[in-house]
């Protein structure tokens, strides 16, 4: 009988897939080896893999693109990337290398914009939409960058905002307002704190807006928390949104943008099943129907997606340092970093990641529990918050003594800002070195350290011993 930990993947899952295969008994990930990687830079190790970046964003816009072919929709389409969901460098540069606007949440968002402005990597023909609730700071630079002809448009999240920008803005203004969506039914609240009521949007266009010839109201912003999802909730809440851009419309004929927000998913287990093109057909089919059924444009379709741009390019590796058996039932695997400061969107909303042994795909398995090294007992990773129950080699019986490396993918989005990237973590566990993967003109494979494991200097200096 075989019972190898590859035998119970490739029967348990259609493998190998898109970005994952097995060779000689080990995982490679978009064609790179991860033991070689593991061997030049140890663990633990995040990585992000460029290249995929530019594919999500490549994906996107063809299923848009065509979708719109297929219904003749008369709108174009601009693919957004939201900068929260990773604020690094080298994702942002690698993000604007394929014709991408940006959203901003914060202040220091816009810093990043001048930063990227002055390097060239972002013209002033960028989009650059600003969401969130906006403090001071946030909004005086948003006015500097509508000062140097930026191509800005700020989304207001409340009434009060447009108070600022009317006693500030000297010229030509372009704006949008978010509506304040439902939440999904099973939520705390029935209505999201961010953005203004449906039912007061139209009366405070035409008292605050219409008149004053400084502002064009070009985007309504249409965002669900929980993502694009085929459920009732969130075709209703966009029937609810054409509503209120269709009566808009008829007051405001500058009006030509919607926005559908973000929350396209991302893989989370090697079962994960979406159908990407018939969502977005169907969204474009209703915005389609509605407009052809009142009489009016078509909009511009904007998305802002941040995990889907980002996070599959990312992966977090492990290795297995000890084993320990508590009682008759209970095995753990003790990793060698901590999920609550490494991943902490799996201590926090349980999410769900793609899990699999980088090598010993020879060897048989076992079900195991994954327990990281902080002293809190909610510092563990196992079938409550996997897809299914956690299945990994026996390490122990390698005859060599190789150590177990395991691997968590499509980490790439929120997790290190989630974690205070180079902060201060729960007891005092480092931040782990980061490489980020590319491929140059010929197709090679590049590899470079962006940042070292944290060290204990830059902790104490934090912590104010230095």
């Amino acid at each position: 009988m075989n019972n190898t930990y590859k035998n119970l993947i490739e029967q348990t899952f259609d493998f190998p897939q898109e970005g994952f295969e097995v060779i000689d008994n080990e995982l490679y990930f978009h064609d790179i080896c991860l033991t070689d990687v593991i061997k030049q830079y140890g663990t633990p190790l995040k990585l992000t893999y460029l290249p995929k970046i530019g594919s999500q964003i490549n994906k996107a816009k063809r299923w848009f693109n065509v979708a719109m072919a297929k219904s003749n929709y008369k709108g174009k389409y601009t693919y957004c990337y939201c900068t929260k969901s990773s604020h690094f460098s080298f994702v942002l540069n690698e993000v604007l290398k394929h014709d991408t606007h940006l959203e901003t949440s914060s202040a220091y968002d816009i810093e990043i914009i001048n930063e990227l402005n002055r390097e060239g990597n972002l013209t002033k023909d960028t989009y650059i939409v600003c969401n969130g609730y906006k403090r001071p700071l946030y909004l005086e630079n948003i006015v500097k960058l509508i000062d140097e002809k930026f191509n800005v448009l700020p989304v207001l999240d409340n009434m009060k905002e447009l108070e600022y920008y009317k006693e500030h803005v000297n010229g030509k203004c372009n704006i949008g307002i978010r509506i304040a969506s439902e939440e999904e039914p099973s939520f705390e609240f029935y209505t999201s704190r961010l953005g203004i009521r449906y039912k007061d949007i139209k009366n405070f266009y035409l008292d605050q807006i219409k008149e004053d010839d400084r502002f064009d109201l070009k985007m309504l912003h249409f965002f669900i928390n929980t993502g694009i999802k085929d459920t009732s909730y969130y075709w209703s809440e966009l029937v609810k949104c054409l509503q209120v851009y269709g009566e808009l419309k008829k007051v405001c004929p500058e009006l030509d943008s919607l926005n559908i927000g973000g929350g396209l998913p991302i893989k989370n287990s090697l079962g994960f099943e979406y159908d990407y093109e018939y969502m977005i057909e169907e969204i474009i089919n209703q915005i389609k129907e509605f407009c052809v059924k009142h009489q009016i444009e078509e909009p511009n379709i904007f998305t802002e997606f941040g995990s889907f741009t980002v996070g599959e390019s990312g992966a977090s590796i492990y290795s297995i340092i000890d084993e320990k058996k508590q009682n008759d039932t209970e095995r753990w695997y003790m990793i060698d970093s901590s999920f609550i400061t490494t991943l902490p969107d799996i201590w926090g909303i349980n999410q769900k990641y793609i899990m699999m042994a980088i090598n010993h795909w020879d060897i048989p398995y076992h079900r195991v529990n994954l327990g990281g090294l902080t002293c809190d007992s909610l510092d563990y990773y196992n079938s409550e918050a996997h897809e299914n129950q956690v299945f990994l080699p026996k390490y122990s019986d390698d005859p060599k003594g190789t150590p177990l490396f395991i691997g968590f993918f499509n980490t790439g989005a929120y997790q290190e800002a989630l974690s205070g990237f180079g902060g201060i973590k729960h007891c005092l566990i480092p931040s782990p070195k980061h490489v980020v993967i590319d491929r140059d003109a010929e197709g090679n494979i590049t590899t470079r350290l962006f940042s070292k494991e944290q060290s204990h200097k830059s902790m104490l200096k934090s912590l104010g011993y230095y």
